[in-house]
């Protein structure tokens, strides 16, 4: 496996336009964004079958694989063996992606979100022999897994299985302790087995770019002069053992930030490191749903509610106490389908990789977007 740059552009962000009242992904401004990337030196570009709603890989195609040749970068996808049909499904979601993205084999290729309940899919399906005949025949460069679990899950998944070459992990300042996501140890299992990482959700879905007037206030005094973002890319960057921190970016402007982090900036100093711990301990006293807006809930839920946007509004209440805002945010974004449309069929909590208890969740947003509007 060869070094690639420190910094992939994740192609589940991707800016939107409106068009005969849909929202589409803007091509021509992806376009922009994959060219300011591809300058600056950064090659390696994340998709799935499920992102934005099936229309990611074909993107990426379109404004990056017909336009630049094909040894110029990386292209990644995966497969959600658990939002299939069964095998043929499955199998038949690898040729579409290889189809759509157009990119002719996989420089890397994942299992797609591994851990609880979703893992055994792949297991009954026989998904791992699948994709090392894929591998085999050229298609797949380098296999591997993203996974949203417990470190010793992670460790079972890993060590009752072939070994893969790589895997993903949810990393980030604010989860590297935290009890539900255990971000430290599963890069610790990772580690212990030599498997080489690749860092998703570096700022918790944005999150880490929204933080409390204190938490802000503490990394403005460690160092004025660059990003609230660069914070969690640089600290999930200087890592060992690090393949790539992906990005989720929506704007040029993001690009251009990422890019001038990782070009320019090194790793965190021990004085940055306690500006961190300092955030760490501000973010741990403010109680907030911890969303990344991964849309697993969305993709199965029955009544097509826009749950990461729901919680979204419900941690702007907290975080900046600004109902009216928030308001705003829940009452246009949610107009075709409301938190007061769900059924409770539990879908949404079995795909969360965060185990947020969400309709309890949607019930808080009822009561304060619904019945008592700002």
């Amino acid at each position: 496996m060869g070094e690639i740059g420190k910094l992939g552009f994740g192609f589940m962000r991707l800016p939107l336009i409106e068009r005969d009242g849909e929202q589409i992904i803007d091509i021509e401004q992806a376009k922009q964004m994959v060219d300011i990337f591809m300058e600056a030196g950064f090659t390696y570009f994340d998709t799935a079958r499920g992102y934005h709603l099936g229309k990611s890989e074909g993107a990426l195609k379109e404004a990056l694989v017909d336009r630049y040749p094909r040894e110029s970068f990386q292209i990644a996808s995966k497969l959600p063996a658990w939002a299939s049909k069964g095998a043929d499904h499955s199998r038949a979601m690898f040729d579409k992606s290889l189809r759509e993205t157009g990119a002719g084999y996989f420089d890397f290729f994942l299992m797609h979100n591994m851990g609880e309940g979703r893992t055994k899919a792949f297991d009954e399906q026989g998904i791992w022999d699948f994709l090392f005949e894929k591998k085999d025949a050229g298609l797949i460069r380098n296999l591997g897994l993203s996974f949203h679990d417990k470190a010793d899950v992670f460790a079972e998944v890993l060590d009752s299985h072939p070994p893969v070459d790589f895997v993903q992990l949810q990393i980030n300042y604010a989860d590297w302790e935290n009890s539900l996501v255990e971000s430290r140890k599963c890069y610790e299992v990772a580690r212990e087995r030599n498997l080489p990482v690749i860092v998703m959700e570096p700022v918790k879905g944005g999150s880490l770019v929204r933080l409390p007037a204190a938490a802000t206030d503490v990394l403005r005094a460690a160092n004025p002069d660059v990003s609230i973002a660069s914070w969690g890319l640089r600290f999930a960057a200087s890592l060992p053992g690090v393949l790539t921190v992906l990005s989720g970016m929506s704007t040029p402007d993001q690009v251009r930030d990422n890019v001038k982090t990782m070009t320019e900036l090194g790793p965190l100093t021990e004085d940055e490191r306690a500006a961190l711990e300092q955030v760490r301990a501000i973010l741990a006293a403010i109680p907030t749903v911890p969303c990344t807006s991964c849309q697993y809930c969305v993709e199965g839920c029955p009544e097509g509610i826009n749950i990461p946007v729901v919680l979204n509004a419900l941690n702007v209440v907290t975080l900046f106490d600004d109902k009216a805002m928030a308001s705003n945010e829940y009452d246009w974004r949610t107009a075709d389908a409301r938190a007061s449309s769900c059924i409770e069929c539990g879908a949404c909590e079995n795909a969360c990789p965060q185990h947020i208890a969400i309709i309890d969740e949607l019930k808080r947003a009822v009561e304060l977007f619904e019945k008592n509007p700002a």
